[in-house]
């Protein structure tokens, strides 16, 4: 069995795949690596052979995590490195090693099942988008705040903001303007991330017309898919990308 990691900044994403990567048997998302442990010990006749994993994490974090999996497990592990081209697409960063690994391996993966220039939308902690053209020149990206962030500033720098996650979710059940304060801010802040999706979507369309594909991936990806309906929605473009990155010969 393969295990396929996307160590962010707030969450651990994880899916166990069988020894050929076709089938899923099963998948979920830790806030830590002792819930990842819990999570794959649960899982029923788990037997891994291999793992591949990309991290945003400090070379320490990843480290101390790769060597826990390599000991729990049994398993190898190889990690994602940063390339100044790969599979057709020329990263445009001046220093390539600090475009985020995830952000690479997104563009990877949205590139290879667009077979064209593509914008790739990224909303997790923080919101990215990233501009891929037909011959797989990466043109650039914007990053802003996701909506776990814009929501904690506001809760932490505004004394009278408080509200939990149930509360949250509620809120966004309408775009109306809100009447309590978890209302206009949850809703607000929607606004502000499909704002951000069409501004994406107007200067995609001034390098390509309508000649691009959209992907839209990552956790809150649900809260701006109709901003964009022509989207794909492609939770685990990122794994795709991992799996270019780090084949299995």
């Amino acid at each position: 069995m393969i295990l396929e990691l996307d160590c962010g900044n707030s969450f651990i994403k994880w899916r166990v795949l069988n020894a050929k990567a076709v089938v899923l048997i099963a998948e979920g998302v830790v806030d830590s690596d002792q819930a990842l442990v819990e999570k794959l010990e649960s899982v029923n006749g788990l037997a891994l052979s291999r793992c591949r994993l990309v991290s945003v994490r400090t070379v320490e974090e990843t480290g101390a995590l790769t060597e826990m999996l390599e000991r729990r497990f049994g398993v190898s592990v190889i990690c994602a490195q940063s390339a100044r081209e790969m599979s057709g697409v020329r990263n445009g960063y001046e220093e390539y090693e600090r475009l985020g690994l995830d952000r690479w391996l997104a563009m990877l993966g949205g590139f290879h099942l667009a077979k064209g220039a593509c914008l790739v939308l990224d909303f997790g902690t923080a919101v990215t988008a990233d501009f891929i053209a037909a011959d797989g020149e990466h043109l650039g990206g914007f990053i802003c705040p996701g909506m776990p962030l814009m929501r904690n500033q506001l809760r932490t720098h505004t004394r009278k903001i408080r509200y939990g996650d149930q509360a949250a979710e509620r809120a966004l059940a309408s775009q109306a303007p809100g009447r309590t304060t978890v209302e206009a801010v949850e809703r607000g802040c929607s606004l502000m991330l499909n704002g951000f999706v069409l501004t994406q979507l107007e200067l995609a369309r001034t390098y390509w017309g309508r000649d691009f594909t959209v992907f839209i991936t990552g956790g809150d990806a649900g809260l701006v898919a109709g901003v964009a309906p022509e989207a794909r929605i492609v939770p685990d473009l990122v794994f795709v990308g991992l799996a270019m990155a780090c084949p299995f010969s």
